[in-house]
Formats: structure tokens, sequence, C-alpha cells
């Protein structure tokens, strides 16, 4: 019993990384690990998902 619900959630984390949802959690660990001394404060929730939405849709992105 025990297995099935440690590989129950394993399967669970591996969905979420696949599909983007733990970005956040994965930004805000990159932060504290990389750039917490620099003084400054991760973006929240909100601003992380408008800046990521930035990111992905603005600009040009075809190769002609």
């Amino acid at each position: 019993m025990i297995a099935l619900k440690k590989i129950a959630c394993h399967s669970w984390q591996l969905l979420r990384t696949i599909s983007g949802d733990d970005a956040y959690e994965r930004y805000l660990e990159h932060w504290h690990t990389h750039h917490a001394n620099a003084g400054d404060q991760p973006l929240e929730r909100k601003a992380f998902f408008k800046a990521e939405q930035n990111r992905k849709w603005n600009g040009v992105r075809r190769c002609c």
C-alpha cells in the first residue's frame, strides 16, 4: 500500500512537471538558490505567470 502511494505521488509530480504546473515552485527554488543574496524579492505568483505568458507569446516565433 505504501509503495502504491509512493508511485502515485511520484506520478503526480511528474505530470505537474511535464505540464508546467509546478513552474512557479521551480522558479522559487531557483531564485532562492541563485538570487536570494541580491537583496530583492522573488516575483509573486501572479507577476510570475504574467511574465511567463509575455515571454512565451510576445515576439516573433517563426523562422522566416
